[in-house]
């Protein structure tokens, strides 16, 4: 094998040659991002050329190119496969095409001579004519470019798309003054862009060569390494099986989909353990054991051909023709459930091969179904989905027919299928609004508004719905006046509230969050009967609004989960019902330095009762920081006693939670301001995607939509001058204005009930693909906050240092009424915006968001 460096003059002039890209090769896939970095380094280089010190400068490095000789070489006509490199080739063949045709019309030699150096063999036909011949796939296109035969083209291919951009990136640069620019532009792709260009000989394996670029930082992915495996073992009927099964197979799914294809395809053959990532090896092993020849290599892209139909309907519901199937896929779908594909890709397959029909694989999508859903309302940890779903294709019965064997299999044991009796306890007590993602929540809400059939149903597709508490989270003293005539003389309104807000029994969906927002019931009567939804005209129907109320609407909609989402199926064996312990230990377990948290708090976190956690922890050994469970007052309760003589001798209560962080008032009883809500406690174990907001996307100013509408940013000032000052609203605006001087750009939630502002850095459609230092929120009538993301910081580079998050904190409380607990240094704490109208709390504030960007700014630079 031999390597040197050279230019594209040097590589394509000469005699008559060709460079192939082989069938195995991915097809062009270069995106404006490449093409702009390759033209702002091919100006780079124009403009070198200008001065007599850019004509000995140093030349652009663009990458390496590895050829190896073609079956299908000759002495007078050299032909070479592109092993790598293929998409530099084709971008540069494409960027001289584009000057050829913009010189054309005015300098038609100029165009000839370009042709015939660069693009073309001039005495060779067919697909000889052409110096770089591309896959099939791509082939049409670059050849209907090169010959300037575009009638046909498909302006949104890969390859059309790179042409126009050259095309206009040349209109672009044109000068008439300066005429001579456009071959300069030549010249430095031509002569100035170098690359290494690694020549193997005819005894070197290429295959060998293609498969250990993925070790050199090119990223080939599985799909890429096993497709050119899978063509080295085609050599008599590769390009039969290219041509009739794999481009088709290409034409269906994105190179993304069909590595997953791939995937699947081994799980259903009965490996079960294979990673995705390890999809290339392990089939690869697969070939070599079973000693595969053509021929079966032949009928494995064959099946993949097959299977990939199929696949489609998984990932584009719309594509399955019968209705209830449809159906069951598009809520599949929406509930984000790629974790249950391989069943599914079983009980299609088993459903074209005769041994199921339609309304048997709607059965069945809908145990698979209830399966998720009834997990998610109990508060199932969905850790173990991969492996329960992965071993679907080889555990499943054989005895009995599909449907009923996955029933069966998904009931078993240690699978945490939730019966009847449990689904109706959580939905009672659990908080709903607090686990799963917030399209889950919606599509549950949605599931059992439709179970009322009623004559005039809603359309969800384009109904803007959003969840709506009608007990509200921030309860006025009207609420809590009303839940003082519910509670006894061991509980409080406050605590009452926080066991019932976010019970199903107390959430609805509706379009009007903003005008129904955290008002009396009375007031929310009048909205709600006239909704087109049944459950709401059902509430609206209820004299009051209490506990009563959401436990008797959460037994009827524990009727109709019921009936709804299949029971497994009794006597396949059950796991014990220990988790709701489990989460307790978890979340106790997780708590930072300096912090402590109610029994009442514990209990609403739960959807357990404070007696029943007090007795727990009393009781059972070994639960970490449980000693750190104080009563609502911040006293160790009377009752509280250790688990063990071994703990008890440890240390006194009071002195443990001393030594842990945890302050005392005056009092005696422990800061207020260190106390783990229940909200607190959810948000300790929800990890770091920013997923509060009920749907809300998160975008730019300005994209709210047709003109005459309230944007979101100007929807988010309206809510903040409803309940703050005109001096906190200009504070909070004049914050905005130098974030966006700092580079940043304001991002706002989608909820009309509480519209956010997200102070964002990096690109620009939402938080997930930035990071943003807080979150501000109106007030809904207690003020508007910013929140610190200390937690989503925490997986966002350079904020993974926690002692950057430390300096975060100690620069905040540093504002005049400022003093956030470090033990809040995991969670998301809030600060009132009122104290921007402070001159040196906004001095502070923005020395410090400037301090955020620049230690973002000089990430990885130290």
């Amino acid at each position: 094998m031999q390597a040197k460096e050279t230019l594209f003059a040097d590589l394509m002039q000469g005699r008559a040659q060709q460079f192939q890209v082989p069938l195995y090769q991915r097809t062009y896939s270069w995106t404006e991002k490449h093409l702009k970095q390759l033209w702002s380094d091919t100006l780079e280089q124009a403009e070198l050329l200008e001065s007599e010190e850019g004509k000995a400068s140093s030349t652009h490095f663009l990458g390496s190119v590895v050829l190896a000789p073609s079956p299908q070489n000759e002495v007078t006509f050299p032909r070479w496969l592109v092993v790598d490199g293929q998409q530099r080739l084709t971008t540069l063949s494409l960027a001289l095409a584009a000057i050829r045709d913009h010189v054309a019309a005015t300098q038609p030699d100029e165009a000839e001579r370009i042709d015939e150096e660069y693009l073309i063999n001039k005495r060779k036909s067919g697909n000889d004519h052409l110096r770089l011949l591309p896959t099939q796939a791509d082939r049409p296109q670059f050849a209907a470019h090169i010959r300037s035969s575009l009638t046909d083209q498909d302006t949104g291919s890969g390859v059309a798309i790179a042409y126009a951009f050259f095309r206009k990136k040349l209109v672009e640069a044109d000068d008439p003054a300066a005429p001579q620019d456009v071959f300069r532009i030549e010249q430095a792709i031509t002569s100035r862009l170098t690359l290494v260009a690694v020549t193997a000989e005819r005894g070197d394996n290429v295959h060998r060569i293609f498969e250990s670029l993925n070790n050199t930082g090119l990223k080939l992915s599985q799909a890429d390494l096993l497709r050119n495996y899978l063509f080295m073992r085609l050599p008599t009927h590769g390009e039969h099986v290219y041509e009739t099964y794999w481009l088709p197979l290409q034409d269906r799914l994105s190179n993304d989909e069909l590595e997953q294809l791939m995937w699947l395809q081994l799980v259903l053959d009965g490996d079960d353990r294979v990673r995705r990532q390890d999809l290339y090896s392990a089939q690869q092993k697969r070939f070599e054991e079973r000693k595969t020849g053509e021929r079966e290599i032949e009928e494995y892209v064959k099946e993949l051909h097959r299977h990939s139909a199929l696949f489609r309907r998984l990932l584009h519901p719309e594509e399955e023709p019968d209705p209830a199937v449809r159906a069951a896929l598009r809520r599949l779908d929406a509930w984000q459930a790629a974790v249950t594909y391989p069943a599914l890709m079983l009980l299609f397959d088993r459903r074209e091969r005769g041994e199921v029909d339609s309304s048997e694989t709607a059965r069945a999508l809908a145990y698979i179904e209830s399966f998720l859903v009834r997990r998610m309302i109990c508060r199932v940890p969905v850790n173990n989905l991969n492996r329960i779903f992965q071993a679907v294709p080889g555990q499943l019965p054989l005895d009995v027919p599909v449907t009923e064997g996955l029933h069966r299999l998904l009931s078993s044991e240690n699978r945490f299928w939730p019966d009847d009796t449990e689904l109706r306890d959580k939905i009672r007590k659990a908080p709903f609004y607090q686990y799963g993602r917030w399209q889950q929540r919606k599509l549950v809400l949605q599931r059992l508004e439709e179970s009322y059939e009623h004559p005039e149903p809603v359309d969800f597709a384009a109904a803007q719905l959003t969840i709506e508490h009608v007990m509200p989270q921030s309860p006025s003293d009207e609420w809590l006046r009303a839940l003082s005539e519910e509670a006894d003389s061991e509980e409080t309104p406050e605590e009452l509230h926080a066991l019932f807000q976010h019970t199903l029994g107390n959430l609805t969906l509706t379009a009007v969050n903003a005008e129904l927002s955290n008002h009396p019931f009375d007031r929310k009567q009048d909205l709600l009967r006239g909704s087109h939804l049944e459950m709401n005209r059902r509430i609206a129907a209820t004299e009051r609004w209490g506990v009563r109320e959401i436990l008797a609407r959460a037994d009827e909609l524990a009727d109709r989960a019921i009936a709804l989402w299949p029971a497994p199926l009794r006597g396949v064996g059950r796991a014990e019902r220990s988790r709701d312990w489990q989460l307790a230990h978890q979340v106790l377990a997780a708590f930072p330095h300096g912090t402590w948290t109610s029994y009442g708090d514990l209990a609403a976190f739960l959807g357990s009762g404070a007696q029943a956690v007090g007795n727990h922890l009393a009781n059972t050994p070994g639960v970490a920081n449980a000693y750190r469970v104080l009563t609502s007052e911040g006293k160790v309760s009377d009752g509280f006693r250790w688990a063990t003589p071994q703990e008890a001798g440890s240390n006194d209560v009071r002195a443990r939670l001393a030594a842990d962080g945890v302050r005392f008032t005056a009092t005696g009883a422990a800061d207020p301001a260190q106390r783990l809500t229940a909200d607190d406690l959810a948000a300790l174990l929800a990890g770091t995607d920013d997923d509060r907001a009920d749907g809300e996307d998160t975008a730019q100013d300005g994209t709210a939509g047709t003109p005459g509408e309230e944007t979101r940013s100007e929807r988010f000032f309206r809510q903040l001058a409803a309940d703050d000052s005109p001096e906190t609203v200009a504070a909070v605006r004049a914050l905005f204005a130098h974030w966006e001087s700092l580079g940043g750009w304001i991002g706002h939630g989608a909820g009309h009930v509480t519209t956010s502002a997200y102070l964002m850095l990096g690109e620009a459609g939402g938080p997930g693909r930035g990071i943003w230092p807080m979150t501000l929120y109106p007030g809904a009538g207690r003020g508007g906050t910013a929140e610190v993301v200390f937690q989503y910081l925490a997986a966002r580079e350079p904020f993974t240092d926690r002692a950057l998050r430390a300096e975060y904190l100690t620069r905040l409380n540093a504002l005049d009424s400022v003093d956030i607990p470090e033990g809040r240094l995991e969670l998301r704490p809030n600060i009132r915006l009122s104290l921007l109208e402070k001159d040196r709390n906004r001095e502070l504030l923005t020395e410090t968001l400037t301090w955020f960007r620049d230690r973002w700014e000089g990430r990885g630079t130290s």
